[in-house]
């Protein structure tokens, strides 16, 4: 674990003021679904040595465990076919590194989509998600495994699972160094992890600034591809392999983020879109500023 006030990546103290973007939760908690862009629970600074960024100072780990607790959202759920779309992609990426298809652990699994679509392709399936309302929904809709908490306190076997999926959770994590190392001990030999989080370090991230879509009061921890390599090996990983990971939405679910910027001009777009007839069509666009790794651990 990180001391207080190094980088969360490297483990170095010197960590300098990057962005001005503190702000508070919000009205609607920490969801999964949100425009609120350009506002974090902390200013950003960033790390000389390895170029990680991360909110200044630090949430409280109990507050951000209260918070997803309660965390709520229809938006992902509306969005079904989109996600599974896009977890069918990531499965692809992730049988393409496993030695076979046997155990895998989606933690902060949400509503459940991933383990959803693995489970059809011969996976046996484990998740882990704080929020009562998500963890409820894949249990009672979806009938998945999967436990109401968090990877520390959940009761999981050790050297258990072939694959391990971190989907856009590990910018979220007060400790990201202590998650690798739990996550070691749940792989079984030949294991791999698979994380897909924003690339705060890609041309878009960079041109926009604290105005970046990613800029959220859900996340704490800015990846880039140098600096998640860096704590991987750190944390006793080997980088296997590294790419984009876009994100399939409807047309109108995109246009509407677009509220984050400009509500009005969000809801002309999304009603143009309706109007036109492809609010429901199904899209993925590549900004090329969201990053899926797959790693292994050494040793």
């Amino acid at each position: 674990m990180s001391a207080p006030g190094a980088c969360s990546a490297c483990g170095r103290f010197g960590l300098r003021p990057h962005l001005r973007v503190a702000g508070e939760i919000g009205p609607d908690g920490l969801i999964p679904s949100s425009d609120r862009f350009g506002s974090a629970l902390g200013d950003i600074v960033r790390c000389p040595d390895c170029g990680h960024m991360q909110v200044d100072p630090m949430p409280d780990e109990t507050m951000l465990a209260g918070a997803y607790a309660q965390a709520q959202s229809e938006a992902y759920i509306e969005e079904e076919s989109g996600q599974r779309e896009t977890a069918r992609r990531a499965l692809e990426r992730i049988e393409a590194h496993a030695a076979r298809r046997g155990a895998i652990l989606d933690l902060g699994c949400w509503v459940g989509f991933l383990l959803a679509e693995a489970r059809e392709r011969g996976w046996r399936t484990v998740g882990v998600e704080p929020s009562e309302f998500g963890s409820g929904y894949a249990r009672d809709r979806l009938g998945l495994e999967v436990l109401t908490g968090d990877l520390f306190t959940a009761e999981l076997e050790r050297a258990s699972f072939e694959a391990v999926v971190l989907g856009d959770v590990i910018e979220h994590l007060v400790s990201p160094a202590d998650a690798l190392a739990r996550i070691r001990e749940l792989l079984a030999p030949g294991g791999v992890v698979w994380l897909a989080v924003p690339d705060a370090g890609s041309a878009v991230a960079r041109a926009l600034g604290r105005r970046w879509w990613s800029v959220l009061p859900t996340h704490v921890q800015y990846f880039t591809r140098g600096s998640l390599t860096t704590l991987l090996a750190r944390s006793g990983f080997d980088r296997l392999e590294v790419s984009t990971a876009p994100k399939a939405f409807t047309v109108g679910y995109y246009l509407e983020r677009i509220g984050g910027y400009s509500p009005a001009a969000g809801r002309t777009l999304a009603r143009g879109a309706r109007m036109a007839g492809i609010a429901e069509r199904m899209w993925a666009p590549d900004f090329r500023d969201r990053m899926a790794v797959i790693a292994t651990p050494n040793g």
